[in-house]
């Protein structure tokens, strides 16, 4: 039986088109598409800047950086997401608050961000959790009224709205990942957007190597061979190959958004009246981007558990993943800052009885019915 994989990109003829014409114009790194592509995101989630780097972690990181993050500083962090989000804190050798999550839709709890807030907090990052958006009202009344930042890691979300709003145009900065799983894809790369002048400027700098204003032009008839390093920064840039890949990708965001959500809505008209699956919560369907959907497995009403819940799945073909192991238990968090499972319950119970089934817009109809009978016969097999 052929192997149903738990993501693929969605490239056409249009994407290797672009990068053929990227390849054939000599610009192979940053260049034109780069720019081209920073001011079309931007616009597409309502940001005046867009800052295009190799990844959403480096995103996350120089938009840490940008707004003062430093030693023996805190960040508040889900502990249910991946290890980026924590890692940056730690590149600035800041420390990573973990915080729990809410059971219904595993974004973070704005009461335990308000009850972890110190005088050390410098900033509060939001992980907004695949494809939903965390409940950011709240979160925003804390920040605004203590002066803290907000950098939203959006890895999972674009297009996702928060009552009415772009996520893009709600935080402070707002980091997005654009890997080869997400909805949209330059193979490896992320971008930070946000309003700010003087944190885009500083991004921009830090991005490639500390080198003052328009780097990247130092090869063409406008720049100068003469730079200067202004502090000690990094290599995050992408490149136009990358580039030209995400701006076909952007145009085509809609039609790609259209077919998840047709997937989205097979799963759960089949899995809501389910008696051995928990639905996550959808505070409206249309606003979601859905790059991931989750199934629960109810306590008590199979035979076996999840993780062998998975290996049956594999066993018929469907490729799935979790989302996420609770930073906490992680070797590192747990030895380090001593926490153990029990310490955040609700993310450790999320954790415990999560699968992510494939979801992605190249799956056919077919595709998508392999998965829900897949499912839903193994729920018959094992029902006590």
């Amino acid at each position: 039986m052929e192997f149903l994989p738990f993501a693929l990109p969605d490239i056409t003829d249009q994407e290797k088109r672009a990068v053929m014409d990227a390849l054939e114009s000599n610009w192979v790194t940053t260049g034109p598409k780069t720019k081209e592509l920073e001011a079309k995101f931007a616009a597409a989630v309502g940001g005046k800047h867009g800052i295009a780097m190799n990844s959403c972690t480096a995103a996350l990181h120089l938009a840490l950086e940008a707004i003062g993050v430093r030693a023996g500083d805190e960040v508040i962090v889900p502990t249910l997401t991946f290890a980026a989000s924590a890692e940056v804190v730690r590149y600035l050798d800041a420390k990573p608050v973990l915080v729990d999550v809410l059971p219904g839709d595993h974004t973070m709890d704005p009461k335990a961000v308000e009850r972890a807030i110190t005088p050390k907090t410098k900033a509060i990052m939001p992980v907004h959790f695949g494809g939903q958006a965390c409940d950011m009202d709240p979160i925003m009344e804390l920040a605004r009224a203590r002066k803290i930042p907000v950098i939203e890691d959006a890895a999972h979300s674009f297009p996702t709205y928060y009552k009415g709003k772009m996520v893009g145009s709600i935080g402070d900065i707002t980091c997005f990942s654009f890997y080869a799983t997400k909805t949209i894809t330059t193979g490896e790369g992320g971008m930070a957007v946000t309003n700010n002048d003087a944190w885009a400027e500083r991004m921009r700098i830090m991005c490639l190597h500390g080198i003052s204003k328009d780097a990247w032009k130092r090869y063409t008839a406008e720049g100068s061979w003469y730079y200067e390093i202004i502090a000690p920064g990094y290599k995050y840039n992408l490149t136009d190959i990358a580039s030209a890949l995400g701006l076909v990708q952007l145009s085509r965001v809609q039609e790609m958004l259209e077919k998840r959500r047709k997937i989205a809505r097979a799963y759960t008209e089949a899995f809501k009246d389910n008696p051995a699956i928990e639905l996550l919560d959808v505070r409206d369907f249309d606003s979601h981007a859905w790059h991931l959907f989750v199934i629960k497995l109810r306590d008590g009403v199979l035979s076996i558990d999840r993780n062998k819940f998975i290996e049956e799945l594999k066993a018929l073909g469907i490729g799935t993943s979790v989302h996420f192991i609770p930073l906490h238990m992680h070797p590192y968090y747990r030895d380090t800052y001593g926490y153990k499972p029990e310490d955040f319950p609700v993310a450790l119970e999320c954790f415990k009885r999560s699968i992510s089934l494939p979801i992605y817009s190249k799956m056919t109809e077919a595709d998508t019915a392999r998965v829900l009978d897949a499912v839903s016969g193994l729920v018959k097999r094992f029902r006590n």
